[in-house]
């Protein structure tokens, strides 16, 4: 199994997520409802995406791998050819945030969980590569409706969406194959884990990073339009600059990772640099500032979102339980990425149409993140400076 082809796979499921933004923009138009609202049928998609890790890595730890996997496939699919038959806000919750969300939980961790088993040396760049699969489809997704939509209309332009998801998972679900032995027994929830300090450490500061994550993905489009005036077209650059720029950050911090941090160092300051950058967000009032931002965010938090899972990697020593443990770290983040934008875009209507109060929210949560996992790398090697972690 090479990470290419885990690159398909991770394209279809983080690659909707990445690329929400310019769907926000188009039912902000489409639909009459307030931005908060519409941004849950995205939450919604990202919470189920992370939630269902706890039970489908519990699967990919026994023999229920590559049925998960190919309903998971299955579900995405009929997500999305449903929603491209959907016109109102509850249809498309249902097909676009509900069925394709549940697909991809189900393809999600058994994914990421295979990659370790794989590799003794370099995980960390492997699964940088695989990781690089969401900015792919944060790329693509994007660029297809743009292009697509003022042409042949929403409908078919989701098919065309759904053709080229289908495109890319047929070869996943063909070539891959689990490595581990089937672990039949224990349970779902593996509670011994969180006496380990640095691991609750770790699942609570990851829950505050992506509280504050993913606004920048949500919101940057109707931010770039409403307070800084520039059109549709502009706006979904923003996106695409932002997925584009986060391509290369997903790889190249793993490889540094693997040959003198290790993961867990790179991420701290990673987390912290992405705070910092949320906070100068607020004070971008023209388009070249707005340009900065989404190159500086784009790497910063694509590098945040390669550099999570093999730092939870490094916490597990067996790999026989790798699957359970970084599914329950998957379900403990998914309510930050459930919530986190419906706050940010209340916070948009209770500040009278200003961006402030959700910048400050999602700066403030990166920042706690990353105080919390610099304590988790503290109780876990102590004051060591160099300590590989």
């Amino acid at each position: 199994m090479s990470p290419k082809t885990e690159l398909r796979g991770i394209c279809n499921t983080w690659g909707y997520v990445t690329a929400f933004g310019v769907f926000q923009t188009h039912y902000n138009q489409m639909l009459s409802e307030s931005p908060s609202a519409i941004s849950w049928i995205g939450s919604v998609q990202v919470f189920l995406l992370f939630s269902i890790a706890t039970f489908s890595g519990r699967a990919s730890d026994a023999v229920f791998f590559k049925l998960v996997w190919g309903l998971g496939a299955l579900l995405v699919l009929v997500g999305i050819f449903i929603a491209s038959l959907s016109s109102t806000f509850w249809q498309l919750f249902l097909s676009q945030g509900l069925c394709l969300g549940i697909g991809s939980g189900l393809m999600f961790c058994p994914m990421l969980s295979l990659i370790p088993t794989y590799f003794s040396k370099h995980r960390s760049l492997a699964i940088g590569f695989t990781a690089a699969g969401s900015s792919t489809g944060g790329l693509v997704f994007p660029a297809v409706v743009e292009q697509l939509l003022p042409r042949i209309g929403f409908p078919w332009t989701m098919r065309v969406l759904g053709l080229l998801s289908l495109s890319m998972l047929l070869p996943y679900f063909i070539f891959f194959k689990p490595r581990m032995p089937p672990r039949k027994g224990g349970p779902i929830v593996d509670w011994e884990a969180f006496k380990d300090m640095s691991y609750l450490l770790f699942s609570i500061g990851m829950f505050f990073a992506f509280w504050g994550l993913y606004v920048a993905f949500f919101y940057i489009g109707s931010f770039a339009r409403e307070i800084i005036g520039v059109n549709q077209a502009t706006s979904v650059s923003l996106l695409l600059i932002m997925n584009g720029t986060g391509m290369p950050a997903r790889i190249l911090p793993n490889i540094v990772a693997d040959r003198y941090t290790g993961p867990l160092n790179l991420l701290i300051p990673t987390i912290l640099v992405s705070s910092l950058i949320l906070f100068c967000w607020i004070s971008v009032v023209q388009a070249s500032n707005l340009y900065a931002f989404a190159v500086f965010y784009g790497i910063f938090s694509a590098s945040l979102q390669s550099l999570f899972p093999a730092s939870l990697t490094s916490m597990t020593v067996d790999l026989s339980k790798i699957g359970v443990r970084t599914g329950m770290v998957l379900t403990i983040v998914s309510f930050a990425a459930l919530t986190g934008s419906p706050i940010a875009g209340a916070l948009v209507q209770r500040g009278g149409e200003s961006y402030l109060y959700a910048q400050c929210f999602a700066a403030a949560s990166m920042a706690a993140g990353g105080i919390l996992v610099t304590m988790a790398r503290i109780h876990k090697t102590g004051f060591v400076v160099n300590a590989r972690k």
